[in-house]
């Protein structure tokens, strides 16, 4: 039976950690031994554990992730990821997956050491393993030449001060000696990657997110609404993100596009849903009625909110292949988000959705206006969304795929062998 260990921040939570676990459940589906080490557990999963199982163990990564820290020597050493060579699910692996490793809790400089003992694929959440820091480098292009005099230091993952130009060395040195497979989730990562001079000496697959469509799938929109006390005759906008407050998911573009909206049409009858971390801050000077909700606790419930929704909105200055795009074409919500990233990879302007300019809230209040006031358009939008994840971004797909990208690889270790 082959079997896998991921390495994730956590097993449910988060962008990262969502689509770590959905691939996790997938491959468990097809019958591969699949088991979790996180840096923090969100589930009762017994195939999920911590990577820093010890108190002591906890303690040492504590104060090793202070000191690195403070001197902006990020996430250079844990204990627990050099410990991590002797549990005894490492050693019953046949492959390793690394997600987000910037999370303060694994380090990568074990990968030598791990990519020798096991086969190793690295999936990309974000760009930070071709950057000297930064998740997302935005239109700073200093990756592609060492880093150094760094525009974004106080972006996530945030430094004191700017060691990037060292930091970028590090992660040469160390993927030089390492052997991995990239996994792309998106046509744009991938492209980023093989330009990169870190990543692209490896192979680059390109494997996008995929979700349990038989929970995200359209509901009745009157059933959905009256979970949520939604009036059925209202036009619902849904802006949803794990943080509202994070700046790169868009919201002053959110709130500029609304105001335009607002003064260009008032009489149509709108609902605001906010859903995510800071929601409650919403601005209230917004002439439309706002529902705002911290968290959603379940997949189900989710789903009942993308159907209760007439379209759903991410302004995202910065992403890869959002789960929440396609969460909401799976429930046959039309997304309207900027052409940035990978969003157009499932976001078909005006075929399932609608790609607005980049940093344009004119244009993005434009798509608002017109997919709420059209519902044949909106239906047919939603229709085509739902579709396209059917056959592209669905999870049992998804885990074939990663499951056909191993056997590969073992069998190519295998060869080397013998």
């Amino acid at each position: 039976m082959l079997n896998v260990l991921h390495i994730s921040t956590s097993d449910n939570l988060g962008g990262s950690g969502r689509s770590a676990y959905r691939i996790h459940t997938g491959l468990k589906r097809l019958g591969v031994r699949s088991r979790m080490i996180v840096g923090t557990k969100a589930t009762n999963d017994a195939d999920v554990e911590l990577i820093a199982q010890s108190p002591y163990l906890q303690k040492l990564d504590h104060w090793s992730n202070r000191i690195t820290g403070r001197l902006s020597y990020q996430y250079l050493f844990y204990p627990s990821s050099l410990a991590l060579l002797r549990r005894d699910w490492f050693r019953r692996a046949d492959v390793v997956q690394l997600y987000n490793t910037h999370g303060g809790y694994f380090s990568h400089t074990v990968l030598p050491l791990i990519s020798r003992r096991r086969s190793v694929v690295w999936r990309l959440s974000d760009m930070w393993p071709l950057t000297g820091h930064c998740a997302y480098s935005f239109d700073c292009e200093r990756w592609k030449t060492g880093c150094g005099s760094c525009p974004i230091l106080s972006d996530r993952p945030e430094l004191y001060r700017d060691t990037t130009a060292l930091l970028w060395r590090i992660k040469n040195w160390l993927f030089a000696r390492s052997s991995l497979t990239i996994v792309a989730p998106s046509k744009w990562i991938r492209s980023l990657a093989m330009e990169s001079p870190l990543l692209n000496r490896f192979d680059v697959k390109l494997i996008p997110n995929g979700l349990d469509t038989d929970v995200f799938r359209p509901i009745p929109k009157e059933l959905a609404r009256e979970q949520f006390g939604i009036d059925s005759s209202a036009r619902v906008i849904l802006f949803s993100a794990q943080s509202i407050l994070d700046k790169r998911k868009g919201a002053a573009f959110m709130q500029e596009a609304l105001e335009r909206l607002a003064k260009a049409d008032d009489r149509l009858k709108i609902t605001l849903v906010v859903v995510g971390l800071g929601a409650e801050q919403w601005t209230k000077e917004l002439p439309f009625k706002v529902i705002a909700l911290d968290h959603i606790n379940s997949d189900a419930q989710l789903a009942a909110l993308y159907s209760a929704a007439d379209v759903f909105v991410l302004p995202t200055l910065a992403e890869n292949l959002p789960n929440g795009v396609l969460e909401s074409m799976a429930c046959g919500t039309p997304a309207i988000t900027f052409n940035v990233g990978g969003c157009a990879d499932a976001v078909h302007h005006m075929e399932t959705g609608y790609l607005a300019n980049y940093r344009d809230a004119e244009d993005l209040a434009r798509g608002i206006k017109l997919i709420l006031g059209d519902p044949d358009l909106r239906r047919r939008l939603g229709q085509r969304s739902r579709e396209l994840v059917e056959a592209e971004f669905n999870s049992q797909l998804q885990a074939r795929r990663y499951q056909e990208l191993y056997e590969q690889l073992l069998a190519v270790r295998a060869a080397l062998k013998n």
